[in-house]
């Protein structure tokens, strides 16, 4: 019966409200931090041409698990309601996290791969996330809304760190 039960908990919203509510709060204190560090370097940031880009893109990463938790916090929602807005929600945020990386992207100053290879993932999974729990399947939140938010912050971090520390080098 325990090899089941996380089964049934990755697709039964009522179960990740505390670990959604955490993420929020820690997203929201993480996303008002990066407006910090990017006025705190804004001119210097607005020096290189796509700095600014990466700037957005950081935002975004954050931005990331603090919409994903909180459209499933509304109550009452119905766990296909749910899904298919993280689907939306990592769909549009992709969109938009590819967009940010193209335009940043320069021959002169390429990104490290596995920066890019971060920003896309971290969007993806709750993309995918979202068709999971909308359709019980592809293994729930706990394989792809955990990873997701780690992913997402990680990314969002480590950009703020090279706008915040790595440009005044």
């Amino acid at each position: 019966m325990k090899e089941n039960q996380g089964a049934v908990y990755a697709y039964q919203i009522e179960y990740w409200t505390v670990f959604l509510s955490v993420t929020a709060g820690v997203a929201a204190t993480l996303t008002g931090l990066i407006f910090v560090a990017i006025s705190i370097n804004l001119s210097r940031i607005l020096e290189f041409p796509r700095l600014a880009d990466r700037a957005a893109e950081s935002i975004l990463q954050i931005l990331g698990p603090l919409i994903v938790s909180i459209w499933a916090l509304v109550p009452g929602q119905p766990r296909l309601v749910i899904g298919i807005g993280m689907a939306v929600a990592g769909f549009v945020l992709w969109i938009l996290q590819t967009l940010l990386q193209y335009r940043s992207f320069t021959r002169e100053h390429p990104r490290p791969v596995i920066s890019i290879l971060l920003g896309q993932s971290s969007t993806l999974t709750f993309l995918i996330a979202g068709i999971s729990l909308a359709t019980e399947t592809l293994g729930g939140l706990n394989q792809w809304l955990v990873p997701g938010v780690i992913l997402s912050i990680t990314a969002g971090v480590s950009n703020a760190w090279v706008l915040l520390v790595e440009i005044l080098r």
